[in-house]
């Protein structure tokens, strides 16, 4: 069984819709979660991620989780949305650093996802996209 733990920021926009696209792909054997490294436990995903993942037909209950070290332990892989979030991971937890990679450095792009905390509901469609394509090559990794 692989355990994935998606993380950025707050864990309300781009990890829980990396969790969410994962999820929909039913691939078998995997395990999704996501955490945010300053994130309000118990908060929902922002409206404009629900509605972007509706859109694509995709309903995802969210609870936003604080990224600590049991869920680093729990983690086979975790990908992160910027290098900082990498980062942070292994400052956390040094042994960490063989499974820890920004999404797009794992699937062979040095981007960093963007942030659309804030803005309107096109931008996060925007991020979603950017995520979905980055999802669709880490599930032929991951098999």
């Amino acid at each position: 069984m692989k355990h994935v733990l998606f993380v950025c920021t707050g864990n309300t926009c781009r990890s829980p819709i990396a969790e969410a696209l994962l999820k929909a792909r039913g691939v078998k054997g995997v395990e999704v979660k996501s955490a945010g490294v300053f994130a309000s436990p118990g908060s929902d995903a922002s409206s404009h991620a629900k509605q972007a993942l509706k859109e694509r037909g995709i309903k995802h209950q969210h609870v936003a989780s604080l990224l600590d070290e049991e869920l680093i332990q729990w983690a086979t892989h975790i990908f992160t949305m910027t290098d900082t979030h990498k980062q942070f991971v292994i400052d956390r937890v040094p042994e960490a650093i063989d499974k820890t990679y920004t999404l797009g450095e794992f699937v062979g792009d040095r981007k960093d996802v963007s942030d659309p905390f804030g803005g309107s509901l096109s931008v996060y469609r925007g991020t979603l996209e950017e995520i979905d394509s980055f999802i669709e090559k880490l599930v032929n990794e991951l098999k």
